[in-house]
């Protein structure tokens, strides 16, 4: 029998680096045949089109996967399994597999999927990466930060501590072996500890965190573990397995959508249009590609709370539309229409 393929699974909150990250390895990845799962909770592929765009050698069509159908560890018997399946039953299998898991998912269930006969064999865990955004962190944005909570209770008398969000980190931080503790750059020192100190209260012991600037850390601290983190699912419950006996968990507190528009006016006018609208109906992510007027590359942009980043990522190709595809993220209900409505019009109401 030969030797399992090693997987890391990366996963961590909307915005918080993940694709960064997997760029960052797989443009060092010095020849290692590397396959790419990406699970995008959204109805456009945009992360894989910003993977696709890293110019090496290893980022190759056929080696990258993307399951859109729905949050992977919600879907592993239709889409995950048969997936790993056939990447395994390939005459040059990849030696190394890195699954970059939607920034809604709870790990847990993913992580129970390699313990299934169909694959328990030939694959395992190398190891669990969390990426979390130190910035927002320290704002107590994405965090489950009981001083920043107890400032927000004060201010909302309705405020539940245990927001969904909340748990939903809290797994994310418990099922990880390694914390990439991304956009350090951008917190003081003492902030940083701060925030280390808070993340120790929700970690399993023995977890290691990992400071990084633009997710740019040394593969060889992500890559080669060997942990097989799939025999040790037991010490790793999520919230709703301590608290529901097991029962799958759903997604209703999120909504998501997607849609295109014609060009912005301008790059200024674009990133105003979205910093209102973010602001005005709490859209915790928005990401996509814009058509800008008179420019002949296509414009990512990332958002993430008030944060917004945008780039020219590259020329428009000679048969491609060039308009605006956008995916947005928030806690449900989103009000869609006049999301819609407000970035197409530039205006907000």
């Amino acid at each position: 029998m030969t030797q399992k393929i090693p997987t890391t699974i990366i996963t961590g909150f909307l915005g918080a680096g993940k694709t960064t990250l997997v760029r960052h390895v797989l443009a060092n990845a010095n020849g290692k045949r590397i396959a790419l799962i990406i699970n995008e909770f959204g109805d456009v592929g945009v992360d894989r089109d910003v993977l696709a765009g890293c110019g090496d050698e290893n980022c190759t069509e056929d080696d990258m996967i993307e399951l859109a159908n729905g949050c992977i560890c919600c879907t592993v018997a239709d889409e995950f399994i048969p997936t790993m399946q056939t990447l395994l039953a390939r005459d040059n299998p990849p030696e190394h597999i890195i699954i970059e898991t939607s920034g809604l998912a709870l790990p847990q269930p993913l992580v129970r999927a390699f313990n299934w006969p169909e694959i328990k064999t030939r694959i395992t865990i190398d190891g669990i990466v969390t990426v979390a955004d130190a910035a927002a962190l320290s704002e107590g944005r994405f965090a489950a930060n009981e001083a920043a909570v107890d400032v927000l209770r004060k201010s909302d008398e309705m405020l539940d501590h245990d927001t969904p969000l909340g748990e939903l980190f809290e797994d994310q931080l418990i099922c990880a072996d390694i914390i990439v503790l991304n956009k350090a750059d951008l917190v003081s020192a003492p902030h940083m500890q701060k925030v280390r100190e808070e993340l120790a209260r929700h970690m399993r012991p023995g977890t290691k965190i990992i400071d990084a600037q633009n997710g740019i850390i040394d593969i060889e601290a992500l890559l080669g573990m060997g942990l097989a983190s799939e025999a040790d699912i037991d010490n790793r419950l999520s919230h709703h397995e301590k608290d529901h006996d097991g029962v799958p968990h759903e997604h209703d507190d999120f909504d998501s959508f997607a849609f295109t528009m014609e060009q912005a006016q301008s790059r200024a006018q674009l990133i105003a249009t979205i910093e209102q609208t973010i602001i005005a109906h709490d859209v915790l992510r928005l990401k996509g590609f814009a058509a800008i007027k008179g420019s002949a590359a296509r414009l990512a942009v990332q958002a993430v709370g008030p944060r917004i980043n945008t780039w020219f990522d590259r020329p428009w190709l000679p048969d491609e539309r060039q308009e605006t595809t956008l995916v947005v993220i928030g806690q449900s209900p989103l009000d869609a229409e006049a999301i819609r409505e407000n970035l197409r019009s530039g205006k907000v109401s």
